[in-house]
Formats: structure tokens, sequence, C-alpha cells
């Protein structure tokens, strides 16, 4: 059996996986794939119904919201959120957090003026910044609620004067969150709700065809809402398989039930950090990940010989992002939290054998 601690694309429920994997052969069936019946036919565009009806439900989206499946990444969106929300002229607040805070607000700056209100990059992106002002005469403010490759995350969401844009792509439903905060919250699929290729965007009406600019109709998200995601050809297993996950969450008792289960894997491995002589914790402790641990090794020649006991335990995915090396231990909701004690029996046998 297989650990799987990679951050992304991540874990999947595995009786999602067996599902999906029946569709691409035999969807519902028909007698053809789910990978070449159309978009336009009825027995898809139930699926993406369902899928739109799921996101719904387990945010509790309000009224005057649109849900949409896009292609191209959240990295996409590091561009459509400013070309759609930004006006001519205008400026956009930034909170820099880790490498895709930072490429995020790179992109902004083809559209207008970004204003970088707060950042950690001086400590290496260890602790997420607090206490700043958002300035009232921006469009928006920016934030990257979790950081993949620091171990950091926002664990309350700041009160704010102006919309609040929110990449939640490796966080997306792992915890109770109210959609009404935000004008925008764009996600990749490949963490906790899919695989790669297809992105959720919960996006605000009244905040779309305000900024003076003429957008090309596939960047447009007036466009796709007004074409139900299917402006183009959706991409259509991606957004089966994010359905069937979405599904399989709601089964489990949902967002609520699933962030029960992300804070008692969280808190058990990071207690087996705090207490084993060999690792310490890289991320500030009252800003620590509850989806992505991240942890060195005290002495840096005990790093190879770790991954190689975790290789031999079925343990995969382990090793940390070159930019911060050591090791990060995705939980992401799939995983259960068996994992994360086979893990920590590695972290312990390891110590014993090098004390």
């Amino acid at each position: 059996m297989k650990h799987n601690f990679g951050a992304g694309p991540g874990i999947l429920p595995h009786e999602v996986l067996k599902q999906a994997a029946a569709a691409v052969v035999d969807f519902n069936g028909t007698g053809l794939s789910l990978l070449e019946i159309s978009h336009r036919s009825p027995e898809f565009e139930a699926v993406l119904d369902e899928a739109v009806k799921l996101v719904k439900e387990l945010f509790s989206v309000p009224e005057g919201y649109s849900v949409l499946f896009l292609q191209g990444g959240a990295s996409t969106q590091f561009a459509l959120a400013p070309y759609n929300l930004l006006p001519e002229g205008g400026k956009a607040a930034y909170v820099e957090t880790g490498v895709w805070a930072n490429k995020a607000l790179k992109e902004a700056k083809f559209f207008g003026e970004v204003d970088v209100i707060a950042t950690s990059k001086e400590s290496n992106f260890t602790y997420i910044p607090k206490d700043f002002e958002v300035p009232a005469d921006a469009a928006y403010v920016h934030i990257t609620s979790n950081n993949t490759i620091y171990g950091t995350q926002l664990h309350k969401f700041f009160k704010s004067p102006i919309p609040v844009v929110a990449d939640m792509s490796s966080d997306i439903f792992s915890r109770k969150i109210n959609v009404a905060d935000f004008g925008l919250i764009y996600a990749g699929a490949q963490k906790n709700m899919g695989p790669a290729g297809v992105t959720l965007v919960i996006v605000k009406d009244d905040l779309l065809g305000k900024t003076g600019r003429k957008i090309p109709a596939m960047f447009n998200y007036q466009v796709q809402i007004e074409g139900g995601s299917m402006y183009n050809t959706p991409p259509c297993f991606a957004i089966y398989v994010s359905m069937l996950t979405l599904n399989w969450l709601k089964a489990k008792g949902g967002v609520d039930a699933i962030e029960k289960e992300n804070d008692a894997k969280a808190s058990v491995l990071y207690e087996e950090i705090d207490r084993n002589p060999l690792f310490r914790g890289v991320a500030a402790t009252e800003d620590r990940s509850h989806m992505n641990v991240c942890f060195v090794a005290e002495n840096p020649e005990h790093e190879k010989p770790f991954l190689k006991l975790c290789d031999e335990k079925g343990i995969v995915g382990l090793k940390g992002h070159r930019s911060v090396g050591g090791f990060r231990a995705s939980i992401y909701n799939a995983l259960p939290i068996t994992s994360v004690y086979v893990l920590i029996d590695a972290m312990q046998e390891f110590a014993e054998k090098n004390k």
C-alpha cells in the first residue's frame, strides 16, 4: 500500500478513482467512454449541473454568485482576476506570502498598479503577515489562503473594506469559509477536488463588467457565466472526477466533518515533529498549514536515509520543495489519518535508530 503525501496532483479517494476508471470505459451504461461523449449531451450536462450544485451546497454559496469550471489552472486566474476586476488606471492590493502569491501579483501588473501591502519574503515566507492596512481605494485585495511550498496558512480571514480575491488552490473544501466574505475565489482542482485540468471559480456577479476594457471571450467571466462553463469544450473528465469527489465529501458529512479530520491529522503530525529531536518545523507555529506540513531534519545528513526509510514503508511524495528543502507532508482531504500514523511511526523508528 502507498501512502501518498504528494503536494499535487494530490491524493484522491480510492472509490472515486474506481468510479472514474469505470466511466472511462463505459459512462453510466451509455456504451461510450466519458472521454468521447459530447459535452452538450444530456448525460454530461447532468454532470456539470451536479458539480455546480454540490459546490453551492457544500459552501452555502449565497445568491448573487456564479460557479464556473474553467481550464488553464489557477495560474491563468492570476491574470484573469485583474483582467476582469481591475479597472483601467486602477490599483489592486496584494499580500505576498509565497511563490504563488508573487506570481499572481506579477501578472496583475500587466493590468494596473499593484500595491504589495504586506510580505513575509524577508523570512523566506515562514509566516503570514499581520496587522497590515487594506487600502480602501484599491479595486480588490488578493490573498493566497494556503502556501504549499512553505507550509503556512491563513487561519483567520481579515475584514476588508474592498472585495477579497482568494487563491484557495491548496485548501479548497478543507475547512469552513463564508463565501460572502469574498468577491472571487479560485482554485486549481488538483489538491482537494479532482485531477489537474479544471479550475473552480466562484465570483460575485456585481463585480463584473466594470473595468472599462474589452476582454476576449475566453477570458471574460461574464461570457463564461452566460455559457454555463461551456463557452468552449470543457475538461469533461476533470469535471466528472471533481463531481465524484464532491459527492464523496458530502457523504462524509461535508466540509464541517472533513475540517475536523484535517485538524486531527495536522495536530498529531505537528505534535510528533515538535517532540522528535531529529526533526524541526519550518513555519511559524501560529501559521502552520493544515494541508502542507513542512519540516526539516536537524542534521541535514539524515535527510536521504530518512527518505529511504519512508520509501521502504510505502510513503511517497514527502520530499520538500527545492526552495525550502527537507520534507513536505501534504495531508489533503483524501489522505486518511492512518497514513499519517505510518509517517509518525517512521519518524519514531528513525529517531530510535539514530540516537
